[in-house]
C-alpha cells in the first residue's frame, strides 16, 4: 500500500516543530542574557553605583566630564548636555543619543584603566552628512549607526587604536571598527561585531 505525503512529514513545516525550536531559541537567549548580566552587575558595583564619562569632541572643543547614571537610571540633564557635545557640527544638528553607547564607552574606558578624555571625532550624523561622507568613502556605511545616535568614532590620549578595538572586541559589548590609519576606533551599542 502506498503511503500518502502529509506535509508534516518534513520537520521544517511541523508546527510542533517549530515550536519547539522557538522555545529552544528563547532559552538559549535567557542563557546568554544570564551569562551576560554578571559581568555587567559586577561592572555596575565596581563604579560604585555611579557611572561616568569623559569627552572632549574635537571639532568645537566642547566637553563632557561627569556623571550621567546614578540611583539606577540615567541622569536626564547629563544626557541633554552629552546630546549636545555629539551633535553634528557640520549640520548643528542635535539627536537624543543612546545611553547604552556611554555605558559602552565607560567600560571600555575602565577596562583600560583610563581617566583620559575621549576625543570624539564623530558622534550623531545627519543622515544628510552621513550620505555625504559614504559619496566620499566606502568606508562609511549608508545605514550607519551614527545617523541613529547609537555610534561614535573615539580615540584616547596615549592609548594606541589596535589596543582599544581589541578591548572593546573581547569584551563583546557593540560593534568595534578599526581605523589604525585614521587612529580611531569606532564603538557603539548594536550587536557585538568587529572590522
Amino acid at each position: 500500500m502506498a503511503r500518502l505525503f502529509h506535509r508534516f512529514d518534513c520537520p521544517c513545516c511541523d508546527p510542533v516543530v517549530a515550536r519547539r525550536r522557538e522555545v529552544i531559541r528563547a532559552g538559549l537567549g535567557g542563557l546568554l542574557a544570564l551569562a551576560v548580566a554578571p559581568a555587567t552587575a559586577a561592572a555596575q558595583a565596581a563604579a560604585g553605583g555611579v557611572r561616568t564619562v569623559r569627552i572632549r569632541r574635537v571639532q568645537t572643543g566642547e566637553a563632557f566630564e561627569g556623571v550621567y547614571w546614578r540611583n539606577g537610571r540615567y541622569d536626564r540633564d547629563a544626557l541633554r548636555r552629552l546630546d549636545v557635545v555629539f551633535r553634528d557640527p557640520s549640520m548643528d544638528e542635535t539627536t537624543p543619543m543612546d545611553p547604552r553607547l556611554f555605558d559602552v564607552l565607560n567600560t571600555v574606558a575602565r577596562q583600560l584603566d583610563s581617566d583620559e578624555f575621549y576625543e570624539v571625532i564623530s558622534g550623531y550624523r545627519a543622515p544628510e552628512t552621513n550620505a555625504a561622507r559614504a559619496s566620499q568613502s566606502r568606508r562609511v556605511s549608508r545605514v550607519s549607526l551614527h545617523m541613529s545616535g547609537m555610534a561614535a568614532d573615539v580615540r584616547l590620549p596615549g592609548r594606541q587604536s589596535m589596543g582599544i578595538a581589541r578591548i572593546a572586541a573581547d569584551m563583546q559589548i557593540g560593534g568595534v571598527g578599526l581605523y589604525r590609519r585614521d587612529g580611531f576606533v569606532h564603538l557603539d551599542c548594536g550587536p557585538a561585531r568587529r572590522w
